[in-house]
């Protein structure tokens, strides 16, 4: 793993895809493969809604949350769905370190992302229609009419700032699978290693 000191994302790997993808699953995956030696960090999200037992997150009322992002404690910061989500200003330090840093994010805030840490290599997630369909409904959090809006927002293009790298893991099978590209991609070790493909070849 390459290790010079930055912060401008270098190492930095910023995770997406529509809701239902997988990648609280691939998430928890990642960090049951890593061994000590291995100098990868996957950063909590605080999100002010309850966690569940699936994802690296930190339950906050949007109070704190609000106090805390005045204070600077965010690094990055989004709303989705009525909710705040955001990435603690720690993942600066843990860079800084030469480590490779994982974030849970969003396709909608990715060019501020990038804006902020313009050397990160964005990984979008995705899975076919109908999977990530019956996904929704197996969790039983929408309606069909919810269900349709998100199936809709997962089709939709989202902005790839220009020089972006971009790589696109397929979550619609078997999790193991995507998940031995995905630690192949940030460097676990025993895994191998590839390189991001540039986001005009997604």
């Amino acid at each position: 793993m390459n290790s010079r000191i930055s912060t401008d994302g270098h190492g930095l790997f910023y995770l997406m895809g529509p809701s239902g993808s997988g990648k609280d699953s691939l998430l928890r995956a990642l960090r049951e493969r890593l061994g000590p030696d291995d100098r990868v960090v996957v950063a909590h999200r605080y999100i002010t809604r309850d966690a569940d037992a699936n994802e690296a997150s930190v339950a906050l009322s949007a109070d704190e949350f609000r106090r805390r992002k005045a204070l600077g404690c965010m690094a990055l910061d989004w709303r989705s769905h009525g909710l705040h989500y955001g990435i603690g200003v720690e993942i600066e330090q843990w860079l800084a370190k030469g480590l490779t840093v994982i974030v849970n994010g969003s396709r909608e805030y990715l060019a501020e992302a990038v804006a902020r840490y313009p050397r990160l290599c964005a990984v979008h997630v995705r899975v076919k229609p109908e999977v990530l369909a019956a996904r929704l409904r197996l969790r039983g959090r929408e309606s069909e009419e919810g269900i349709a809006r998100r199936l809709a927002r997962a089709g939709a293009a989202f902005e790839v700032p220009a020089g972006c790298r971009v790589v696109e893991i397929d979550n619609s099978g078997v999790l193991e699978v995507a998940v031995g590209v995905f630690a192949r991609l940030v460097g676990v070790l025993g895994v191998g290693d590839v390189l991001c493909v540039g986001a005009g070849e997604m």
